[in-house]
């Protein structure tokens, strides 16, 4: 047998991610690759680590786009802050994190659990009770954006309570990252952690990070190593800054941090408080159509996300089935459910170069068409 090219459809990606990518960012992927210690290049990730900090709204010298995707981001906080011994507190309302949990545990720190029911924000009355409870924990760990269900936590609150305490925070922003308000300077967050593939409307496979001053000062005073030699940004530190000279540390993906900075180009050209308020316009028009078809929202509507809906699925629809249709009769892609909630639910993204009108337009009459 002869393998082919492979050739995919032109698909509207409504999912949880990926999401829809602009031509623009498609056509800087395709640009002559050059050295990863070209002078250009290095050029090009200044000005990248420049349009990062404006989509974090930080001045975080240490801010820069790690070389795998957004789990990547989440284990490099981890790995690099959580010592031995270390009581971290993590909040879980939702598959992320349980994630987060899981990487406290295998950087040997001891997970201290606040629960939220899926579906709800993050309670701030019930961290600000671990802390009193655990007034040794050194680090606060929440998502701010629960892609699992759509539910958006108050990080301004959660920051501020983690410094009123002496706490460091880690915060996933992998889908709130330019989708929605995210001041990581104003509501003093330390490690926050993104993905490339959502709101950014990039390629997947890229993460982008910042860490705050206090928090590189808690990597710098380790007494252990750092458990990823990959993932240690102490290492990094000196591949994405210096002056002209980088160290070698690993082979960039380069054509992707093209994508990637061409990608915050366009969020740069439209401006962040724009970006914010044409998720929320989306997602508004989303959701007066979903409502006339019926369906009912899993997260109640001041802690809903605009780019991620979940929406309950009507009893006795074979969710797979309808998924498959929209797929294969509009090639539209739509998220199913995940954890507690999968088989009862659907995600739908208006991400990015996704959240247009045209694509909720085509959507609704999707899923209208699927219950005819």
């Amino acid at each position: 047998m002869t393998i082919q090219s492979f050739i995919p459809p032109r698909r509207i990606l409504m999912g949880p991610g990926p999401s829809d990518i602009s031509p623009q960012v498609l056509q800087a992927l395709s640009r002559p690759t050059v050295g990863h210690l070209d002078p250009l290049f290095i050029s090009m990730m200044d000005e990248l680590k420049q349009l990062l900090k404006y989509a974090f709204q930080t001045e975080n010298e240490f801010t820069i786009a790690v070389s795998a995707p957004g789990s990547a981001g989440m284990e490099a906080c981890f790995v690099n802050l959580v010592e031995p011994g270390d009581k971290v507190i993590v909040c879980r309302n939702g598959v992320f994190g349980e994630r987060m949990r899981e990487n406290v545990i295998r950087a040997g720190g001891v997970a201290v659990l606040v629960d939220d029911e899926w579906g709800k924000p993050v309670s701030t009355a019930k961290v600000e009770q671990a802390i009193k409870e655990n007034p040794d924990a050194k680090i606060l760990a929440f998502v701010h954006a629960e892609t699992s269900t759509g539910a958006l936590s108050d990080a301004q609150a959660l920051g501020q309570l983690a410094k009123q305490h002496g706490m460091l925070t880690i915060v996933d922003a992998v889908t709130s990252l330019g989708g929605v308000p995210l001041k990581v300077d104003e509501w003093q967050l330390d490690a926050v952690y993104a993905g490339s593939q959502k709101c950014l409307s990039c390629v997947p496979g890229l993460a982008p990070v910042t860490f705050s001053p206090s928090a590189i000062e808690k990597i710098q005073a380790r007494t252990t190593p750092i458990q990823s030699w990959f993932l240690d940004q102490s290492l990094v530190l000196g591949y994405w800054s210096g002056e002209g000279k980088r160290s070698y540390h690993h082979t960039a993906p380069v054509n992707s941090l093209y994508a990637l900075h061409e990608s915050l180009v366009l969020l740069q050209n439209e401006g962040l408080e724009n970006a914010w308020q044409r998720h929320q316009r989306m997602h508004e028009k989303l959701r007066d159509g979903l409502e006339k078809l019926g369906f009912e929202f899993v997260v109640e509507m001041p802690y809903r996300l605009p780019q991620l809906n979940a929406i309950y699925i009507p009893q006795g629809i074979d969710e797979a089935q309808v998924r498959a249709h929209l797929l294969e009769t509009y090639n539209l892609e739509i998220g199913a459910g995940l954890g507690v909630l999968a088989g009862k639910t659907w995600r739908i993204g208006l991400m990015g170069y996704g959240a247009r009108a045209e694509n909720v337009s085509l959507c609704l009459k999707a899923l209208e068409d699927a219950f005819v």
